[in-house]
């Protein structure tokens, strides 16, 4: 897309304090240009001023006063006012030709409206959910589900390129416990003591043909694989989809090995070294808090080893970055997955590791128990049937990752404003109801109409300051890794609306530039609405 209009005025203002400057070394420290938090402080504020009055000696409300004659010359009908406020805050006043100038340009910009070019476009690798495939999907594994899709969704509008994956930790112990466990029950005996319990198991004894009579490796390997597919199936319901599923069992396989190659990359940095039979990699020299074990004195690889070989190949396949969206219970893993990239002489900050804290589902004051091996624990399948995926979702990414989640189930059913998801989705249904009530074509001919001269009320120019944020926000959210951002920023633009809604008719405004200004106001809104919900995978209906 084009110049964003905020990017146009902070240019513009940049561009003014160059003029100021007359060839002197710009400020260190970059300007600010962002909304006052009082009212009636003007539309946008700077304090270029006060950065630049070091260097030109002299008081930072003397530049300011300068410095907004610059900008008013630069900006011309663009700027109805500037104020000097404060130790030397400059403050503009936009002129509602600016506001009409500003919705032309979010209409024309379409699809691409809050999509970004960045300096240096990235290829990212988002791990996430990940999953033991030792039990169907639980509903704590929606939140790991809905972060790393949205995040993934926020990359692509920031510009990069982005590859979505799933590690199935498919060999190991576990898996022969799994199997253990089918097998008892097909022999209808106890579960082992350290194996897994539920319905889910009984069921998978009943579907694999001789469970009772077969290995324990063998059979937890057809188990999981089931298992696997049933993961899938429940994400894609949840709107998430892979573009890669990395089993782990992989790893080991081929000569050489992904492990084996991992390994040799090791020496040829000179990381590894041998103690009491085992072969260990010395991580502590990079900040992990104690040295790991790479193999065994019994020759057999440990899961350590498998992460190594994992970071490797993901370095191998060419990703810039890094991505591991790992839970609480993994808050060790951070220092660990980085010190890995450094053994293998890559930059650690190419390795990011968002840490998810849990999710209780609340119900009737109570919360649901949470465990996969005891069988007690709400599915993510259960949780769509009871609330659907947009509340699921939604209530999911509404908190700040590092937040613990309480999601109340009576709340998130609940098809009224209180609940925050059906008053975002209600204001984009209004806004079609709205262009449904009008003359077939006077949409169209809304948005080519010329609204020169429109005087705007308060809530129009409310509504479009907001409008005008969401690309800010995709920024500030993808540069956070916090899409809970985007959740507040809709809720927020949602409540806007309602306020234009309130104040400004649409459908029964007589004067016809006026009613197609706020049209194409509406389209905006919209729009940005509905791009808004799709970051976070959430739909945007006609009606309600």
């Amino acid at each position: 897309m084009g110049v964003h209009p905020i990017d146009e005025l902070r240019a513009a203002v940049e561009a003014a304090a160059g003029d100021l400057r007359n060839g002197k070394p710009a400020p260190a420290a970059r300007l600010s240009f962002e909304r006052p938090k009082k009212a009636g402080l003007g539309d946008y504020s700077t304090n270029a001023a006060m950065l630049l009055a070091p260097a030109l000696g002299a008081p930072p409300r003397e530049i300011a006063e300068r410095l907004g004659a610059k900008v008013t010359e630069r900006l011309g009908d663009s700027v109805e006012r500037v104020e000097v406020a404060g130790p030397g805050f400059l403050n503009l006043f936009l002129a509602d030709a600016w506001y009409v100038n500003a919705t032309r340009g979010v209409i024309e910009a379409g699809d691409d409206w809050g999509r970004d070019t960045p300096e240096t476009p990235l290829n990212v690798n988002v791990e996430y959910v990940s999953a033991n495939p030792t039990g169907p999907m639980t509903a704590a594994s929606a939140r790991h589900a809905a972060f790393g899709d949205a995040l993934a969704r926020m990359l692509e509008l920031a510009g990069h390129s982005v590859s979505r994956e799933y590690y199935f930790n498919n060999a190991g112990g576990q898996i022969d416990r799994l199997g253990a466990s089918v097998r008892a029950l097909a022999r209808h005996e106890p579960v082992p003591e350290d194996g897994y319990k539920g319905d889910y198991v009984a069921d998978l004894a009943q579907q694999i043909p001789n469970a009772a009579e077969r290995d324990a490796s063998d059979l937890g390997a057809e188990a999981s694989g089931i298992i696997m597919e049933g993961i899938r199936e429940t994400l894609h319901a949840f709107r998430v989809d892979f573009d890669t599923f990395f089993l782990e069992g992989s790893l080991h396989e081929g000569d050489p090995s992904p492990v084996d190659i991992a390994f040799g990359r090791l020496r040829e940095q000179g990381h590894l070294y041998e103690s009491e039979g085992a072969l260990w990699l010395r991580t502590t020299e990079f900040g992990d808090d104690k040295d790991r074990v790479l193999r065994r004195s019994t020759g057999a690889p440990t899961y350590f080893a498998a992460d190594v070989a994992y970071q490797e190949n993901k370095f191998r396949r060419g990703f810039d970055k890094a991505i591991y969206v790992l839970g609480a219970d993994h808050h060790g893993y951070v220092a660990r997955l980085k010190a890995i990239a450094s053994t293998l002489g890559e930059d650690p900050d190419r390795v990011e590791v968002p840490i998810l804290q849990f999710v209780h589902i609340v119900e009737g004051g109570e919360k649901a128990k949470m465990s996969k091996r005891a069988g007690d624990f709400v599915r993510l399948s259960e949780l769509i049937e009871r609330i659907g995926v947009d509340a699921s979702r939604w209530f999911m990414l509404s908190r700040s990752h590092d937040s613990t989640i309480d999601l109340d189930l009576a709340l998130a059913a609940k098809q009224d404003p209180e609940n925050p998801v059906y008053y975002v989705q209600m204001m984009h249904a209004r806004i079609a109801g709205i262009f449904r009530q009008l003359p077939e074509g006077r949409v169209e001919a809304a948005l080519s109409a010329d609204a020169a001269g429109v005087a705007l009320n308060d809530a129009e120019r409310e509504l479009i300051r907001k409008v005008l944020a969401f690309p800010h926000e995709v920024r500030e959210a993808v540069a956070r890794r916090a899409p809970h951002r985007i959740a507040s920023y809709a809720l927020e633009l949602g409540q806007s609306y309602a306020a234009f809604y309130r104040d400004s008719p649409v459908r029964d405004e007589p004067d016809e530039t006026v009613q197609s200004f706020r049209i194409a106001l509406s389209v905006a809104t919209r729009r940005t609405l509905a791009a808004a919900l799709t970051l976070l995978g959430v739909s945007s209906p006609e009606q309600m």
